[in-house]
Formats: structure tokens, sequence, C-alpha cells
């Protein structure tokens, strides 16, 4: 599976302090996940992938890789488009 595209697009700091940006990655120019979010945190930038709130209040995240290699790449490759973005 390949990663055919990346999008970024910057958040307002004035509105969130800590989010930096939202992704949007597009796998083998057929499936994009959307609403990845870029947060700076107390040591440094990290993903965080698109969820939504339970009825229990909790976070589930919608969309996620099933293994933490695949999660290391993803990130990655996010972080480092953010960067030249």
């Amino acid at each position: 599976m390949e990663i055919t595209d990346i999008r970024i697009r910057k958040v307002d700091p004035a509105h969130n302090q800590k989010m930096k940006a939202v992704a949007s990655i597009t796998f083998d120019d057929m499936f994009v996940v959307h609403d990845i979010k870029i947060i700076e945190g107390s040591r440094g930038l990290f993903v965080d992938m698109p969820s939504r709130r339970a009825p229990n209040g909790e976070y589930k995240d919608i969309a996620h890789p099933i293994n933490s290699e695949t999660r290391l790449r993803i990130q990655a490759v996010i972080l480092e488009a953010y960067k030249q973005s």
C-alpha cells in the first residue's frame, strides 16, 4: 500500500494553541482518511487519528493503523509534509 497524497491544512493559532494542522492522507489513489490532527505535545509534534466521542464521553479512533510500524510510518510522512508546508 502506497501513500499517494498528503494534504495539510494549518490551523489558526488564535483558535487552538496545541493543534497545529489537520491532515488528509490518500492510499493508492483510492482511499482517503481525513481529519488527522497534528498536535504540539510536551514531547513535540505527534499525529492524532480521527476520533468520535462515545456516549460515555470517551474518544474512540474511527480510523487507525493496526500496528505500531504503520502508525510510525504514517506519522513520519505527515509530520514531514507539515514541516514542508
